[in-house]
């Protein structure tokens, strides 16, 4: 999840998720019986989402380099890449390794796309400071399937050209989602073509990116521990509903926020006419590209706290690969210092270690050891049957969202909660 998987929309139709399953769960896959990897000149396939294939790339090359191995990348489109996968699992011809978005984890160590990699990773000396949130989401009844390749987090951006306009310190960010209110008021009386803040009002990805942070942030649950039952009609939720819809009844959230679907939620941004607002990490550097001077905070919920949602890709090796060994390489290399410090940071990339927030890269900028710090404490939702129940723009959280922000919110809250939860248990 993050800016990159916010508008993957493809769905898997019962009858390949069907194949998938049955194609995978003949043969016993590799088994993973110990820590150590073997580097011994092997070819591996690997395949990304285009969305990935940038920091999927960096990676193999900086391996190639330095062992007998070699990793192949191929990228595919975002909608395409889920049917490619379920075709590939079919056909029992799944790549040696595979990423895809984080919030489809579950559903594909559910269905045995990925080997398990329980005991291997258990035996890496940095298992304890991986990303908790991606271990978790890679996790199916207790076992282990795949591992973080990308990060990406909620934050809150902010535009200090603005606060300095309307008054406000630029170097004192919102605490509380209140507080985020205020500012955002400030800034809007500025009135002409500046709006305090914006959200993608019309896509499901953009708002559970970054208005469930406030509710964890508040002390609420979106989901059950389990992933089967929703919780999005918890007071905590209606709060946070209720802010942004109010802003944006008061024209202080700009109008294009109600048909927001995505794919300019950035350019809003870049443009430098919006005050402060929730969104991707990565986007920092692209805003800044174009001259507009941001500052960074995490995510608060209604009265104080923060948390974010932690996005982006996890990894794990595919179910049909006669080369586990030599993928689990490639992937205990991609968590090492070298790794996370010199591929990932070097980029102004997310380390996937806890331990690794303040790096040499990192140093240079607090804004970048802020956002890395909050890898350790962020969620990541999970449930087997997320995308159906959420993503999708036919899901009814969709539905849910437009109600709550433009509609009758408590009927939208408590009619969707039941429709979210008879989806999340069709998996």
């Amino acid at each position: 999840m993050g800016p990159r998987g916010l508008r993957v929309v493809a769905v898997l139709t019962a009858a390949i998720v069907a194949t998938a399953v049955a194609a995978c769960g003949g043969d016993d896959p590799p088994s993973a019986t110990g820590p150590s990897g073997v580097d011994d000149g092997a070819t591996l396939t690997l395949w990304t989402r285009a969305a990935t294939e940038s920091v999927s790339r960096a990676y193999a090359e900086a391996y190639n380099a330095t062992h007998r191995n070699k990793v192949r990348v191929t990228a595919y489109p975002n909608e395409e890449y889920p049917a490619k996968l379920a075709s590939a699992a079919g056909a029992r011809a799944l790549p040696d390794l595979f990423a895809a978005d984080v919030v489809f984890a579950a559903q594909y160590a559910a269905q045995g796309l990925w080997t398990d990699l329980t005991d291997r990773f258990a035996g890496l000396d940095v298992r304890d400071r991986v990303a908790p949130a991606h271990v978790r989401a890679g996790t199916w009844k207790d076992r282990n399937y795949a591992v973080p390749h990308t990060i990406d987090m909620s934050v809150m951006l902010y535009n200090k050209d603005l606060y300095r306009r309307a008054g406000l310190d630029p170097e004192r960010p919102p605490t509380s989602l209140r507080e985020f209110a205020e500012h955002a008021r400030a800034i809007d009386r500025l009135g002409g073509d500046v709006h305090g803040t914006y959200f993608g009002g019309n896509c499901g990805g953009c708002v559970e990116f970054t208005f469930w942070p406030s509710v964890w942030a508040a002390g609420g649950e979106v989901l059950d521990a389990e992933g089967r039952t929703a919780r999005i009609d918890s007071p905590e939720m209606a709060d946070v509903f209720a802010l942004y819809r109010l802003l944006y009844e008061e024209g202080v959230a700009a109008p294009a926020s109600r048909d927001e679907a995505g794919p300019t939620w950035l350019g809003a941004l870049q443009a430098g006419r919006v005050g402060i607002a929730p969104a991707p990490s990565v986007w920092l550097g692209m805003i800044e590209s174009k001259g507009v001077s941001m500052g960074v905070a995490p995510i608060p919920g209604l009265t104080g706290g923060a948390s974010t949602f932690v996005g982006g890709d996890a990894i794990g090796i595919g179910a049909t690969s006669d080369r586990a060994a030599q993928a689990w390489d490639f992937l205990a290399w991609t968590m090492s210092d070298e790794a996370q410090v010199e591929v990932v940071a070097k980029n102004k990339g997310v380390p996937t270690r806890t331990d690794l927030a303040a790096n040499r890269y990192s140093a240079t900028d607090p804004r970048l050891t802020l956002i890395n710090g909050l890898v350790a404490r962020g969620r990541t939702p999970y449930a087997e049957n997320f995308n159906a129940s959420f993503n999708d723009p036919q899901s009814p959280w969709l539905r849910t969202v437009r109600g709550a922000l433009f509609g009758d919110a408590p009927r939208a809250l408590a009619e969707g909660n039941t429709a979210i939860t008879r989806s999340l248990q069709q998996g």
